[in-house]
């Protein structure tokens, strides 16, 4: 794609990567075939190739977002589906970043739409008071159908049945069960040490168990993705710089072959620090803690590498479960678990912002669980942040679509390696929706997950 940047606007260096990107566009259209906003609404605005237009003619003539733009970026998943798409190697995430940055500071949004954006960006980061929030919905959820906007009434209608306890966050070292393996820092995140604090837990058992030593870092907090996709940057990156600094110091103490992240959302954006802080002062630690960040999935299948396989049909069969700990189960007591038909949801963090795509499967079927995916692996379920609470509309018939998709394969469980992919899918399904660290974790010793307990 040809652009027109002055070189005084290429100065900056924001514009001058999206110059880069936007001339490794070809027009070919691919990116309309993986993109959810387009297969729903059939607007060629609401594609990758239209919002990579309205972005060009609004970076490059240096002009304030208008309605128009806005309407169609905001409907945008960034699901990065495109990115896996593309044969030229557009780097969309980069560009549509950009694009929302320039949205923030430019455009004067409505005030409903301002408010809503400030309580978001106030709440969902900050786990206590995210979890009142929750509480409060529940209380409103009677009252939805009185609410002006329907964005509030979406906010009210995904509040959870249960919300858990959630305990107090100590900065601490849990160390390996047995010899020493790895040493590795585990972000524990925001929004799903409120939603789901059980996800944490059985990391950590697992993580042990495989001997690691796994830190808990003082400082450390949310990762900057809610309010990094809102084009707030001066807030995401000050989330950001705090634990990156969190992660950098413990690495010049005692050290740190891994930084763990369990919610793939969280892991795309901090992989993603180096790009973010390459103008900044804090570019060598940032560019060290995205070299350092691993979805927990890319570390277990190292770490379970020489580890047998179980046989799928073993529990079918009566056979004991042959990961189950003496301890923990006794030797006659099979592994309920193993042969289990689990439904893999790829979260499009992992699949497309990550390229994780085998790991999780391949470690569900060595400890024992049958593993099928849905037809269109690559669909977005519409979770996607703030998204299902932004444009509930798009959001509700992607989860649909979704849904149907991962029931026609008639799983006993659906597992997912991110909270807000299995918060949207739950609320569409009775079929239990757990995390994949749940399942290994419980098909090498630990508890059965709570997830398939409450549906038992």
């Amino acid at each position: 794609m040809q652009t027109n940047f002055t070189p005084e606007q290429l100065r900056d260096p924001a514009t001058a990567r999206s110059n880069e990107i936007l001339r490794a566009c070809v027009h070919c259209g691919f990116c309309t075939a993986t993109c959810p906003t387009y297969q729903v609404l059939g607007d060629e605005l609401d594609s990758p190739r239209g919002r990579i237009y309205l972005i060009k003619d609004m970076l490059e003539n240096d002009r304030p977002a208008d309605e128009k733009t806005v309407t169609h970026i905001d409907r945008c998943l960034s699901c990065l589906a495109c990115m896996t798409t593309c044969p030229s190697g557009v780097h969309y995430m980069h560009l549509v970043d950009h694009a929302r940055a320039h949205i923030e500071r430019t455009y004067r949004r409505p005030p409903m739409d301002r408010a809503l954006r400030w309580v978001l960006a106030r709440v969902l980061p900050y786990p206590r008071r995210f979890r009142a929030a929750l509480w409060a919905a529940r209380l409103g959820r009677p009252f939805a159908g009185l609410m002006p906007d329907k964005r509030l009434r979406a906010m009210l209608a995904m509040a959870p049945d249960r919300i858990p306890p959630m305990e107090r966050e100590v900065p601490q070292v849990l160390p390996a069960e047995g010899e020493r393996r790895r040493r590795v820092a585990l972000m524990t995140g925001c929004a799903q040490r409120a939603l789901d604090p059980d996800i944490n837990a059985a990391t950590i058992r697992l993580l042990r168990r495989q001997g690691c030593d796994v830190v808990i870092a003082r400082g450390m907090g949310c990762c900057g993705a809610l309010v990094h996709h809102m084009g707030q940057e001066a807030e995401s990156h000050a989330f950001a710089a705090r634990n990156i600094r969190a992660w950098m110091a413990e690495a010049r103490g005692d050290g740190l072959d891994a930084i763990v992240i369990n919610t793939s959302g969280c892991g795309t954006t901090v992989k993603d620090y180096g790009h973010m802080f390459r103008d900044d002062p804090l570019a060598a630690d940032a560019a060290e803690v995205s070299r350092l960040t691993v979805d927990v999935s890319e570390l277990l299948a190292d770490l379970m590498r020489d580890t047998p396989p179980v046989d799928p049909n073993a529990a079918r069969r009566g056979i004991a479960g042959t990961n189950a700990r003496p301890e923990d189960r006794g030797q006659d007591e099979p592994w309920e678990g193993t042969g289990m038909r689990v439904a893999y949801h790829s979260a499009c963090s992992l699949q497309h912002g990550q390229k994780v795509r085998s790991a999780p499967k391949d470690l569900l079927k060595k400890v024992g669980f049958s593993v099928v995916e849905p037809a269109d692996p690559h669909l977005c379920c519409g979770s996607a942040g703030t998204y299902n609470l932004m444009q509930p509309e798009i959001s509700a018939e992607l989860k649909k679509r979704k849904v149907e998709t991962l029931e026609a394969k008639s799983p006993e469980v659906i597992a997912a390696g991110n909270i807000g992919c299995m918060m949207q899918i739950g609320s569409g399904t009775d079929v239990p929706v757990v995390h994949t660290v749940e399942l290994l974790d419980w098909a090498t010793g630990g508890p059965r997950p709570a997830g398939l307990a409450a549906r038992a």
